[in-house]
């Protein structure tokens, strides 16, 4: 289940399209204007927003001074991170490490009168259809989420502010011009911008921060991460969690010992591996399906492996 080639990742392309679908909140940046209209330095907030016919559509809190910047100049930009849950993100910290990102450019274009309430009846709409799904899921899947942290994880929860009455919000579009996927060392890496128009996001990736924590949450599921890196990439792990996910399958950061010569103490290491689906997981079904079946085959190799010896 191991690859290298590029049949077992996604498109440079995918992966922007997936983060962005994936998260909620983002970074906005626009141009700072003081008040003789002379462009100065850069504003940016945290802000919350959703994807509607491939562009966000970000709500800004009325206070906030986007709201005037973007009269004078349309031009901005967005910061976009891959979901980061729990333990996760406190490993990436303790790693030096940034959770990958998108960088967008564009212009942030007010929506208003019809159409910015046509907007949030979307996200109202967007919202029910989630809960919803959330409490009709079988089994299988409902099994993978139950450990995660369901206020921090959950898109309808994050968003209820924006429509429970307590603030005033702007509600902007973004064009998109340009996009820049950012590695988890920092390194930027171009997009091309039909590419990113072309693609679509999967139909995990609104759940992958769910996922994501309901693994790294639960002991049992990260110990199958630990017997998934020994039998399928023959790597011996100590620890295990889950960095990334996609149809085509998954990364996982594993804590591996250093390769120590002499006298040299054991360490340890973090390294991401990837770790591929014998078929691709189109919907959050067939991804809780998949790891549970590879984690019974992972136990019942360990299993003949040990009457072996």
């Amino acid at each position: 289940m191991k690859g290298s080639n590029k049949a077992t990742v996604l498109t440079l392309a995918e992966k922007c399209k997936n983060i962005v679908v994936s998260n909620w909140q983002g970074y906005l940046n626009t141009i700072k204007t003081d008040a003789q209209g002379s462009k100065e330095n850069i504003y940016t907030s945290k802000v919350k927003y959703i994807i509607r016919k491939g562009n966000p559509l970000i709500w800004v809190p009325e206070h906030e001074l986007h709201n005037v910047n973007t009269i004078i100049d349309e031009r901005g930009s967005f910061s976009v991170a891959s979901p980061y849950p729990g333990p996760l993100g406190k490993l990436l910290k303790s790693m030096n490490k940034f959770p990958v990102r998108v960088a967008l450019t564009g212009d942030v274009v007010p929506v208003k009168d019809k159409k910015a309430e046509s907007a949030a009846n979307y996200l109202k709409e967007m919202m029910l259809s989630e809960e919803k799904a959330l409490k009709e899921f079988n089994y299988t899947v409902s099994g993978v989420l139950s450990s995660s942290n369901h206020f921090s994880t959950t898109r309808s929860e994050n968003l209820k502010e924006l429509i429970d009455g307590g603030e005033n919000y702007g509600i902007y579009k973004f064009n998109l011009s340009s996009c820049m996927f950012v590695d988890g060392n920092g390194g930027t890496h171009e997009v091309d911008f039909e590419d990113m128009e072309k693609c679509k996001a999967g139909l995990l990736a609104p759940y992958s921060a769910k996922l994501i924590d309901g693994i790294n949450q639960s002991e049992a599921r990260r110990r199958g991460l630990i017997l998934f890196c020994f039998i399928y990439l023959n790597v011996n792990a100590r620890d295990a969690y889950m960095l990334s996910l996609d149809r085509k399958g998954f990364d996982v950061l594993g804590k591996v010992r250093n390769k120590v010569t002499g006298d040299e103490i054991d360490e340890y290491q973090w390294k991401q591996f990837r770790i591929t689906f014998k078929e691709e997981a189109w919907d959050i079904e067939s991804f809780c399906q998949q790891l549970v079946e590879m984690e019974e085959d992972a136990i019942k190799k360990v299993s003949s492996y040990s009457g072996l010896g």
